[in-house]
């Protein structure tokens, strides 16, 4: 505090004028978990020219607010730590306690990343073992925005445990137990920061989506629906609520239940709207040190499965460049492959589920990518598959051999090659170690010929090899594996992995033309 002193009239008088106090975004607090081995920012607001001197692990970094009041020091590469302080000095003194050190991930997507733990269908046993005090769990309340925040609400890190786990992402915890499983002297951090029924677009900064031709559609698509916004709320709520009223009160009159409250005309803030969740659930995270990211999304854009293609690159570089990262593989992101999902098909048949999941794939093989599979683990009658374990679990393989580099098996059977051989086509596959089938006999595979009409394959595992025909076709010239809504997924290798669906030719499919 500083201290004025002013004479009046010949009396000496003591003014105390207050002076802001140093804060920090909430991703700084009590539990958190600073990433080990990069160089970790440390950030936040004091008064313009204010001193600031941060303390940690026998570092200490000082720097001047600037005009606007904002900080920031860097912390040289730490190492693992747990139960250590970070202090930061300023005007006050903030202390931050119980602060670990060892692997960051942020877990982000839409509903099924979404799903909490007390839902999964192992929740019980889960849930009663969940205590583990290395195992950081960060939630916040969610938020669009129009612009790129600097902090979120209500966010805080706390110690897994029944309670605190209960309500956090399934697919997140599952993929930080199994890395403090696979890692047992090393905390792990989990952000959690999703929302049910978003698009990848909402995700995605809009610097990044004005620079693709391909996604002004969708951004003009927006612009007309929120320059129509203001008729269409007077309208809303000078006929649409008066008739709900009046419905209401007619409903009651007659003992029937409430009719529900219309939904209001999509506005600025909604959820859905490009970036606006970048703006309000990244951005603020931005730059606070991280491995990666683990994303399951893809539902709410299977419509638009070729745009998908690039837009979910452009959303990862775009998260890269925000974090500053020169590498792909300084940031690891690790995909959910969409689960099998409503009723299975008799005969072979176009999906724009396949179609997204064949981006998603893509999209993993790209550098610093990858993914894990839900393909044979889904629900015919429900988009939200309570069996989150083993995603987590699949997900966690890709980024222990991938980012951490064990040697261990993480994929299923990956597609490789063909070769035609009479009028069958023999098919080849990495990751394909012990070819198994878990249905009599092997299924899935489609093949069809030059008139592009597909039929199912009898198909037999020779070896490492998958050979494949159908009486009817004389001439094939294309497979087809798991390429459905929801497929029949037999392959597996091993390790007792899932093979990834694929298809070896490229016809345009149902939505090619959508934007």
């Amino acid at each position: 505090m500083k201290r004025n002193f002013v004479v009046l009239s010949g009396a000496l008088l003591f003014c105390a004028v207050a002076e802001a106090d140093v804060k920090l975004p909430a991703v700084f607090g009590d539990n958190m978990i600073f990433q080990r081995g990069v160089a970790s920012p440390v950030w936040g607001w004091a008064d313009a020219g204010e001193k600031v001197k941060v303390q940690f692990a026998g570092q200490t970094k000082e720097t001047t607010a600037g005009a606007d009041g904002s900080w920031m020091v860097k912390l040289d590469p730490l190492a693992v730590a747990q139960n250590a302080m970070l202090q930061i000095n300023g005007n006050n003194e903030v202390k931050i306690n119980n602060v670990a050190v060892g692997e960051v991930w942020i877990a982000s997507g839409q509903s099924n990343m979404e799903f909490g733990m007390g839902g999964a269908s192992n929740s019980a046993e889960a849930l009663a073992a969940a205590e583990d005090p290395q195992l950081r769990l960060f939630t916040f309340s969610r938020a669009p925005a129009t612009e790129p925040q600097k902090d979120v609400k209500n966010g805080r890190w706390q110690p897994s445990n029944p309670n605190s786990a209960r309500g956090f992402s399934a697919v997140g915890y599952f993929f930080g137990r199994e890395l403090r499983r696979k890692m047992p002297d090393v905390p792990i951090g989990v952000i959690h920061t999703s929302w049910g029924g978003t698009p990848a677009e909402a995700w995605t900064s809009m610097p990044a989506l004005q620079t693709e031709a391909d996604f002004k559609p969708m951004l003009d698509q927006w612009d007309k629906r929120l320059a129509d916004y203001p008729a269409q709320m007077e309208k809303f709520n000078n006929e649409t609520l008066v008739k709900w009223e009046e419905d209401k009160k007619k409903a009651k009159d007659e003992g029937k239940p409430e009719p529900r409250r219309p939904a209001e005309p999509t506005g600025p803030l909604n959820q859905n709207r490009p970036a606006n969740l970048y703006n309000g659930m990244i951005a603020p995270f931005v730059p606070f040190a991280s491995r990666g990211a683990i994303w399951y999304q893809g539902e709410s854009n299977a419509g638009r499965a070729y745009q998908y293609r690039k837009l979910l690159p452009a959303m990862i570089a775009d998260w890269r460049k925000a974090w500053g990262i020169q590498k792909p593989e300084d940031f690891g992101f690790y995909i959910v492959q969409l689960a099998n999902f409503k009723a299975e098909k008799p005969d072979p048949a176009e999906s724009d589920w396949a179609e997204l999941r064949e981006a998603q794939t893509m999209t993993a093989n790209m550098p610093g990518n990858g993914q894990g599979l839900a393909i044979d683990i889904g629900d015919a009658g429900d988009i939200h598959p309570k069996n989150k374990q083993d995603v987590g679990i699949r997900l966690a393989l890709a980024a222990l051999a991938q980012t951490y580099g064990q040697k261990i098996e993480y994929s299923g059977p990956v597609y490789n090659s063909m070769t035609k051989d009479g009028n069958k086509i023999r098919l080849k596959f990495t990751h394909a170690d012990g070819l198994m089938s878990k249905a009599d006999p092997l299924a899935g595979f489609a093949i069809a010929g030059a008139d592009k009409k597909w039929k199912w394959a009898n198909a037999k595992i020779e070896g490492n090899e998958i050979v494949v025909s159908n009486d009817e076709i004389a001439d094939p010239i294309a497979v087809r594996y798991a390429w459905a809504d929801n497929p029949k997924a037999t392959l597996y290798n091993a390790a007792g992995l899932p093979a990834v669906p694929f298809r070896t030719d490229d016809w345009p499919g149902i939505t090619v033309n959508n934007k």
